[in-house]
């Protein structure tokens, strides 16, 4: 009788893991959040999504940020732009936010952001290449080419620092 009891609470043990595993995997939303609902509404899930999981990353955050100022929601992504710059954030992370400001077209909030970074960061020629190729881009090649000439002191040899130059220069937008 201890034998079969003993066996009963094994499956029963069993069949309640299964169950609760079922259940945890059924709560992972996946392609069913988005599938088949139009446009709008599947992006606005997606996005609330996104959100939920980036916790307090701050690229994480950034990046939903991005497509929330960019979908045109910009008090949404603002929202949680201030959330990063009002918590732990790096170099890094301003040229990020700067980057959202430069794919909104709006330049002067990105140059705020990019030369606070590039300023934090005066080792970082990845950046100064970047941000140089986004100043000649915009039309201020002056200083474009200074970001660039230092880029270019660290790293002659960097093939991304001619890519991010030739950017600026032809007007493609960069990443």
């Amino acid at each position: 009788m201890k034998m079969s009891l003993a066996v009963a609470a094994s499956v029963g043990c069993l069949a309640l893991g299964v169950c609760i595993g079922l259940v945890a995997k059924s709560k992972e939303p996946g392609i069913d959040l988005v599938r088949g609902k139009p446009p709008k509404e599947a992006g606005a899930a997606a996005l609330m999504e996104a959100e939920k999981l980036a916790g307090h990353g701050t690229w994480e955050l950034l990046g939903v940020a991005r497509v929330y100022y960019l979908s045109g929601d910009k008090a949404k992504g603002q929202a949680l732009i201030d959330q990063v710059v009002n918590g732990k954030n790096d170099p890094g992370d301003w040229t990020r936010i700067g980057w959202v400001y430069a794919d909104a077209g709006e330049n002067t909030k990105a140059a705020y952001w990019f030369d606070k970074a590039t300023t934090a960061e005066p080792k970082d020629d990845t950046g100064e290449a970047e941000v140089g190729g986004w100043y000649i881009r915009i039309g201020e090649r002056d200083k474009g080419e200074a970001l660039l000439a230092k880029a270019f002191a660290k790293h002659p040899d960097e093939m991304w620092h001619y890519v991010r130059a030739a950017e600026g220069f032809l007007g493609v937008p960069a990443r």
